[in-house]
């Protein structure tokens, strides 16, 4: 009885266990990718932990615990001042603008100061960089451009601003940076001036009770590209010093200068200013050789040139800022423009005296109300009436010499009428030099020398003085 039992029980259980036997080895689908997740995950974190250069990555506030912090405070707050290192690369020098009186300048800016609270842990001592995203979770220095006009960051094509935090919390927070500032120019020696500018910086909120501004490197921490030039500048030099700046308000703050001396180049304004006015002065020196009694000739040669200096004076003005003071260029171009004018005068001068010499000549020889006047005389003078052995001037000679050649002409023979009007001709061609040279004043004889030797003069002293 016992035996039938044992035998119906283990009927009951074989399908049973032959069942199972068959899901042992056909498992369910979902039982297999359940058993595959299991032993792949098992499988990553034995990896992981082989490979011991690759950390779970985690956020930059975690790492740098910037919430177990308040960063609106500056690192050690009530204590002595956090030094802030200052280093700075000129990349290029944009623009030099006289009106305005300022400059542009692109440089990249880099501070260095260390904020224990942001020290972290590192096996391998290296640092960690970030872009501009952080920077405003942090603390980092306010440093302002003192006499800046206008500014701005560059963003292309994202801001360029970088952050660097070292294990023991030293930080790196550079920059790139364009700026227009102020620049005090001095034009009394223009255009033979150096100008010397500065680019200054300070901490706008923190005092030195708070900050202390310092160059990183010294001398070292101004450094420039060896490819800046300018149009109208040679720059002589770049130099980096610190100051104090205070303020009745607030108190004494650190100052940084970037100082760099402009010499300006001298070549252009010679081809636009000195030549061409060098030019009209001498111009204007023609007139002394022409004859006095030639007016529209010296007339308008005199103000022809007045007028080129007036407009050479003009445009140089145009370009330069309202200034109270007399500048170098002014003083050349008013001293040119005095010789053209005094030139002009100098023909007044000489037209008026002739025109006294003259008739007090003719009230000597009792000729004032004759029949010849000063323009007969002239136009006799021209015309041929005097033979190569008369040279003089005086109405009364004129007239005789030419009732002379008219009796002659009238009795001579018609054979003889062509070999008159031949030696005419002759004489005329000799007398007509001898008659200019001769009916120049005194006055312009002096001329010829006494200009040209001062200003040659006045060039010596002007050039040897601002150069």
């Amino acid at each position: 009885m016992v035996l039938v039992m044992k035998l119906l029980f283990l009927t009951c259980l074989w399908p049973t266990a032959v069942l199972h036997s068959a899901q042992s080895q056909h498992p369910h689908p979902r039982q297999q990718y359940s058993f595959l997740r299991k032993y792949n995950s098992k499988r990553e974190i034995k990896m992981r932990k082989l490979d011991s250069t690759k950390v779970r990555p985690l956020k930059s506030e975690q790492i740098l615990h910037i919430e177990d912090h308040d960063f609106a405070l500056r690192p050690g707050f009530g204590g002595s001042p956090i030094p802030v290192g200052i280093d700075v690369q000129v990349e290029s020098i944009d623009s030099i603008s006289e009106v305005d009186m300022d400059f542009t300048m692109t440089l990249y800016l880099r501070h260095y100061w260390k904020d224990e609270r942001l020290s972290f842990r590192s096996n391998k001592n290296k640092s960690m960089t970030f872009d501009g995203r952080l920077i405003k979770k942090i603390w980092v220095p306010d440093v302002f451009f003192v006499h800046s006009k206008r500014s701005f960051i560059h963003d292309t094509t994202v801001e360029n601003i970088m952050l660097r935090v070292y294990p023991d919390g030293n930080v790196l927070f550079s920059l790139r940076i364009t700026v227009s500032a102020m620049c005090f120019m001095d034009f009394s020696r223009f255009p033979l001036d150096t100008q010397n500018c500065s680019l200054e910086l300070e901490s706008y909120a923190y005092n030195e009770d708070d900050l202390m501004l310092y160059w990183k490197h010294g001398n070292k921490s101004l450094s420039t590209d060896e490819h800046i030039s300018l149009s109208q500048f040679f720059i002589e030099e770049f130099s980096a010093s610190s100051g104090l700046a205070f303020y009745s308000s607030t108190g004494w703050y650190n100052r940084l200068f970037i100082n760099f001396a402009l010499r300006r180049h001298i070549f252009f304004f010679l081809l636009q200013s000195y030549f061409p006015a060098m030019l009209m002065v001498m111009l204007s020196w023609v007139s002394f050789w022409i004859d006095r009694r030639a007016v529209p000739a010296r007339v308008s040669l005199g103000i022809t040139t007045v007028l080129t200096m007036s407009t050479i004076m003009t445009g140089v003005s145009a370009s330069m800022p309202q200034v109270s003071y007399i500048k170098a260029v002014d003083v050349y171009l008013w001293t040119s423009f005095l010789f053209v004018f005094l030139s002009v005068i100098e023909y007044a001068a000489v037209n008026y005296l002739t025109t006294i010499e003259e008739r007090k000549q003719l009230k000597k020889r009792g000729k004032a109300s004759g029949m010849y006047s000063i323009d007969a005389v002239q136009a006799m003078a021209f015309d041929g009436c005097f033979r190569d052995t008369d040279v003089d001037m005086s109405p009364a000679a004129f007239s005789d010499r030419c009732e002379e050649n008219e009796t002659r002409a009238r009795t001579a023979s018609d054979s003889n009428v062509d070999t008159a009007r031949i030696k005419r001709k002759r004489s005329l061609k000799g007398n007509v030099g001898r008659i200019i040279l001769q009916n120049n004043h005194v006055i312009d004889t002096y001329s010829r020398i006494i200009f040209p030797s001062v200003y040659i003069v006045f060039n010596f002293f002007y050039w040897g003085l601002y150069i």
